[in-house]
């Protein structure tokens, strides 16, 4: 590979832009890729993966490199030339990579390799919390999984085609897809593109969504007519699915706290004939309360670490903290004793989250089943799925109903 001056400038101030603004890399990208129109399909991958790949293995290639935030351009530089060692590519005779110490670097590299925390290139209390919680062994195994780069896998829209047709649609515009075990509704690329861009997405003939999310809005095990709530709604990925199965008969109710995604959830919802759901802002309890006992089926999609989802967002690693998944615990626990009381008698809950950590899922649950709101419940079905062993997205999901 040969490497072009303008396409490493742009790398850098990706990770200018992660590593000292703390930035969302995604948003980061998306910007820098906006900058100059010349780049083709090629260049603009180029930049996103390396980007990427770079920010996922953050500790291992700044401690090869020495290099510390904030970090200094010249550093950033560095990062960049242990990565382009590693990958067996020649640095050209540019001055940012004089006296670059190749043999140095691959040596380093293989002693780090032998300690995990560097290995799979993760904060040291995360990596203290993820062995006590799942064990040596386990932790090491979802770790290692979490690290490998996300395949893109979209959900049919069954309100406006079905899988069959799609696979048609997508073949015209030169997408190939392939389908997916046990996942009836979903399809996987078997070479990256832009999907946006497609006519398939515009007609909303699809929705990006990792197959282990799709488990989720099916385990609320939703009837056509039913009274529906997604109470984390955020811009309405599960809310839209819910909207499919049910065939737009009832009612959804997608509420939550930020009046800007529910904005999005309303696009998206026009653009894949969901004409069942209806968004509400979370001002106050006032919202919640009006809802005691009215509703027949729940959906607690709860904020929690994503840690599960690491392979499509390897800068929340960096992002997170002690602190926050201590905040994150008692969030979600608040979150379910509020909106519990919304349920019918013969009602069901299903509270899920994208992490992989027990304190985050089934500890979570047992702790709400002990409190005054909980102890009506009983767990009816639980699911966990691990990124090692499925290939897809950490998530766990539990459905609850009443005694």
């Amino acid at each position: 590979m040969r490497l072009h001056r303008n396409l490493v400038v742009a790398v850098i101030k990706v990770l200018h832009g992660t590593f000292n603004q703390n930035l969302y890399a995604d948003k980061t990208i998306e910007k820098i890729l906006k900058s100059d129109q010349r780049w083709g399909s090629r260049d603009r991958g180029f930049i996103a993966e390396t980007s990427y790949d770079i920010i996922r293995w953050k500790r291992l290639y700044t401690e090869i490199s020495q290099t510390k935030s904030p970090f200094k351009n010249s550093e950033l530089w560095k990062v960049f030339s242990v990565w382009a060692v590693l990958n067996g590519i020649q640095l050209p005779n540019w001055k940012e990579f004089e006296n670059t110490p190749t043999r140095r670097i691959k040596g380093k590299f293989d002693c780090l390799m032998k300690i995990r925390k560097f290995r799979e290139s993760v904060p040291d209390w995360l990596d203290k919390i993820g062995s006590e919680e799942l064990g040596e062994n386990i932790w090491t195994r979802e770790l290692s999984a979490l690290n490998n780069q996300a395949e893109v896998i979209i959900r049919v829209n069954s309100l406006k085609t079905n899988i069959n047709d799609l696979i048609v649609e997508l073949q015209k515009e030169n997408i190939q897809v392939e389908k997916i075990k046990g996942f009836p509704e979903a399809l996987k690329l078997t070479e990256r593109k832009n999907l946006f861009k497609t006519h398939a997405f515009q007609n909303g003939f699809f929705e990006l969504q990792d197959a282990s999310s799709q488990l989720v809005a099916p385990f609320l095990k939703v009837k056509k007519g039913m009274k529906i709530c997604d109470v984390c709604a955020g811009s309405g990925g599960k809310s839209l699915h819910l909207s499919a199965i049910t065939e737009n008969k009832g009612k959804i109710i997608a509420m939550d706290i930020f009046k800007s995604k529910l904005f999005e959830l309303k696009k998206r919802a026009k653009r894949n004939n969901a004409f069942n759901i209806e968004t509400r802002v979370i001002e106050n309890n006032k919202s919640i309360k009006r809802l005691y006992g009215k509703i027949d089926r729940l959906l607690i999609d709860s904020p929690c670490t994503g840690l599960g989802v690491l392979r499509r967002n390897p800068d929340s690693k960096w992002k997170l903290s002690q602190s926050f998944l201590d905040k994150i615990r008692d969030t979600q626990q608040e979150i379910l004793k509020k909106y519990s009381p919304m349920i019918k008698q013969n009602g069901k809950i299903v509270y899920a989250t994208c992490s992989i950590l027990p304190s985050e899922n089934e500890l979570q649950i047992k702790r709400f089943l002990q409190t005054h709101e909980g102890k009506k419940f009983k767990i009816e079905d639980e699911k966990k799925i691990s990124p090692a062993e499925s290939g897809f997205d950490g998530f766990y999901m539990v459905r609850l109903s009443i005694k």
